[in-house]
């Protein structure tokens, strides 16, 4: 397996990663300019860019994503729930679905909360074992902080469903699991995060506020402490959704 972690605009964070003997990569949450730094990553390693995903429909960010996907000849990933929503076409991720980028595969966790239509994404190198490696959590869990839950408006009951699916989905999946957000420090898509860009789960549960909160306090820490929303977020949303041109 060949990873690569790129520290983008907005303190995101963006992923390429796959197999070079078979010859497939997957690419993680584009920042809109970042297109050549990708293709240039791929090639270097030799290896085609297969799969492009973006983990939600993002509003503080320009997504690369589906402008990427154009021009690797690649099909575009978002969760299925954007059915509708979308102004294009795009490959539907369902959970439980298990995407094959040749020994590394990765399966698909619907994680709602921090937008309806959250995933984190699940890798394994089947050369090392059928043991997860590592986790890309997007916006859901960061490193000492957790995802807003403002973005998609409904902030108490999307808080909950962040709740529940940090519980459900992610703290039953092994300790020893690395974890890659898709944010860091600078960022306001939580408060608190870290500037390191990575950790592992087990470090979280110990460290993570978020993580120890009972569901009732989480909802209400939340609420109380989330931040402004990022600037220009409308017309962010609007482009990636489709429907206007980058401002």
């Amino acid at each position: 397996m060949f990873f690569r972690q790129r520290a983008a605009e907005n303190a995101t964070l963006s992923y390429l990663f796959g197999c070079t003997g078979i010859g497939r990569a997957v690419a993680v949450d584009v920042v809109a300019g970042d297109e050549d730094w990708f293709i240039a990553e791929a090639a270097k390693v030799g290896v085609p860019i297969t799969q492009v995903i973006d983990t939600h429909v993002h509003a503080d960010h320009y997504s690369g994503g589906p402008e990427l996907a154009r021009r690797a000849g690649a099909p575009y990933g978002l969760h299925e729930s954007n059915r509708g929503r979308v102004a294009f076409d795009f490959a539907p991720l369902a959970d439980g679905q298990r995407l094959d980028a040749g020994n590394v595969v990765v399966d698909v966790l619907h994680t709602p909360g921090h937008t309806p239509d959250s995933v984190c994404l699940l890798v394994r190198d089947l050369r090392r074992g059928d043991a997860p490696w590592f986790v890309l959590t997007g916006d859901t869990l960061f490193v000492g902080a957790v995802g807003r839950p403002d973005l998609a408006g409904h902030e108490r009951e999307m808080a909950g469903m962040l709740h529940d699916s940090l519980h459900r989905k992610l703290l039953s999946l092994p300790d020893e699991l690395e974890i890659y957000p898709g944010h860091q420090a600078g960022s306001a898509c939580g408060v608190g995060l870290s500037g390191k860009p990575s950790s592992t789960l087990g470090f979280e549960k110990r460290w993570n506020p978020g993580l120890s909160m009972g569901r009732d306090e989480f909802i209400e820490t939340l609420v109380r402490d989330t931040p402004p929303p990022p600037a220009d977020m409308d017309a962010m949303l609007r482009f990636n959704l489709g429907r206007a041109g980058r401002a």
